[in-house]
């Protein structure tokens, strides 16, 4: 078989795709991308052995009404382009993970009459999913709750958002000999996404003293590009307290990073969600508060009533009640054993699988039609 996979923007939508186009190149069906030419998702897909083909596609600012009606144009310019491109190809179905090019591509499919499976990552349904999904054939879900805005319940499946076999396949003792620390220590991850978090950062340098007082903790920090000199700067470690607390603008090797580590303090992105819950990953989660419509609070709290995770609001960072969290999660081996047990309930690792089972259905189901 032969599947179109979409999406954009972010790469919360590309990582999942690019999971589940292992698991169905595994099965020997062939596989698509279409994307913008411009996205993060060029620059992801152009690093696999999968087709990438580009159509433009952008949204419009609500402050500037006129980008309404060009961003309309532009995405009724892809839909033809698209279509014209998939009778060449003739998918046996397509899967939208979000982002503005899903449209276009999902709209030339609909016409084709060619199957639509929607994947939603986060716990709040973005525009382009509910779009797509009231004429898609299945909707997969990571949370329940996004399902709130289909009206047909009986396309909804909740499959976990898949994570790539690179993280799976990490292994502990790999990503401590990566970062230079001592199989038997207790490590703390902290990161707050691709692009870092001011206040993350700051909070967890003021508790340096505390945290570097505990006998065998490390840190790595992973501060951010633009938060790094500034997070130096606050934290300014003396040559024996950099030998256990590491600060890095970044790290394109996150799936060892995960590995290596004990604990987490992170925001709740779905991508880092699906990650920490495949890895069993206890973990702090800080939302980002200005997510839309708050959905890394949503996201997170699945994870805080399930026992996987612990969360506190960015506007708490300074709390003491802050500070006990962070301790707790480094020196309390019960307490992070607990949340490893219920992080497993998720079945994470198994999503690219679930995922692709919806998909192949869909197809074969359309192939009937």
């Amino acid at each position: 078989m032969k599947f179109v996979l979409t999406g954009g923007g972010t790469a919360g939508h590309i990582n999942p795709a690019l999971a589940l186009a292992e698991i169905l190149q595994e099965c020997d069906h062939e596989v698509f991308f279409a994307g913008t030419p411009q996205g993060v998702e060029a620059r992801l897909v152009g690093q696999t052995d999968i087709p990438f083909v580009a159509f433009e596609a952008s949204g419009f600012d609500r402050e500037r009404p006129h980008t309404l009606v060009t961003s309309s144009l532009k995405i009724l310019r892809s839909a033809r382009k698209a279509k014209a491109w998939m009778r060449e190809v003739r998918p046996d179905a397509v899967v939208g993970f979000g982002g503005y090019v899903s449209i276009p591509v999902g709209m030339a499919a609909e016409q084709l009459n060619v199957p639509v499976v929607v994947h939603e990552q986060n716990s709040v349904m973005g525009m382009a999913n509910k779009f797509l999904g009231k004429k898609a054939a299945a909707v997969a879900l990571t949370y329940e709750v996004a399902g709130k805005d289909i009206a047909d319940a009986s396309k909804l499946i909740v499959t976990g958002n898949p994570v790539r076999s690179s993280v799976l396949s990490a292994t502990r003792e790999q990503g401590r000999e990566m970062l230079g620390i001592p199989q038997d220590a207790t490590m703390l991850l902290v990161f707050g996404g691709s692009l870092g978090a001011r206040h993350i950062n700051a909070a967890i340098s003021s508790l340096k003293k505390q945290l570097l007082a505990i006998d065998g903790l490390y840190v790595v920090h992973i501060t951010g590009p633009k938060e790094y000199e500034a997070t130096c700067e606050e934290l300014a470690l003396t040559d024996e307290e950099a030998s256990r607390w590491t600060v890095m603008p970044y790290q394109d090797r996150m799936a060892e990073t995960l590995r290596a580590a004990d604990c987490t303090i992170s925001r709740a992105g779905a991508t880092s969600l699906a990650e920490i819950s495949a890895l069993g990953l206890p973990a702090l989660l800080v939302p980002f508060p200005y997510a839309a419509e708050d959905h890394q609070t949503t996201n997170a709290r699945a994870y805080v009533e399930r026992g996987a995770a612990e969360m506190m609001a960015d506007s708490e960072l300074d709390s003491e009640e802050f500070a006990n969290k962070v301790l707790a999660l480094v020196t309390d081996a019960d307490l992070r054993n607990r949340m490893r047990a219920a992080a497993a309930t998720f079945e994470t690792e198994n999503a690219a699988a679930k995922l692709a089972d919806v998909v192949v259905d869909a197809a074969m189901r359309g192939a009937l039609r």
